[in-house]
């Protein structure tokens, strides 16, 4: 798998380093994870990587386009690797768990403002809020 995290890099002209590989394999292990979540994933196999090392790879691959980063409101900011697609998320309002949604189907519906006000748009964020299954279960159960 590094070898495509190398040529991901090598893809948008950025030096392969072994914080920049770290921080994409842990995203691509833990999607919607936050950056003390990275920082630790990060250092538990690379102790010496910095926490600033850890936000300027983030932001390096965010500005590239390797990463994702979303946040929803009233969360903090939360990293992805899944890019490219024009996807949306779901997320529990007990627990703060995140899951990746398909836009529907064909031509993207979603990309159709009912008024777009002469923008060009390329790409919409939707959010969908309710319970995930593990909290729905726990307050049956209650």
């Amino acid at each position: 798998m590094t070898s495509d995290f190398e040529t991901q890099l090598r893809s948008v002209s950025l030096r392969v380093t072994r914080p920049r590989l770290a921080v994409l394999a842990a995203l691509r292990d833990h999607p919607h994870v936050d950056t003390d979540t990275v920082i630790a994933l990060v250092r538990a196999n690379h102790p010496t990587v910095s926490h600033q090392t850890v936000y300027d790879v983030l932001r390096a691959l965010t500005d590239a386009g390797l990463v994702r980063r979303i946040q929803p409101a009233g969360a903090t900011a939360r990293y992805e690797s899944r890019v490219g697609d024009n996807h949306h998320h779901v997320v529990c309002r007990s627990c703060g768990t995140i899951a990746d949604v398909d836009c529907a189907v064909g031509d993207a519906p979603c990309l159709t403002a009912s008024d777009d006000q002469g923008f060009v748009v390329d790409e919409a964020e939707v959010v969908y809020w309710g319970t995930c299954p593990g909290c729905a279960t726990a307050r049956t159960s209650q």
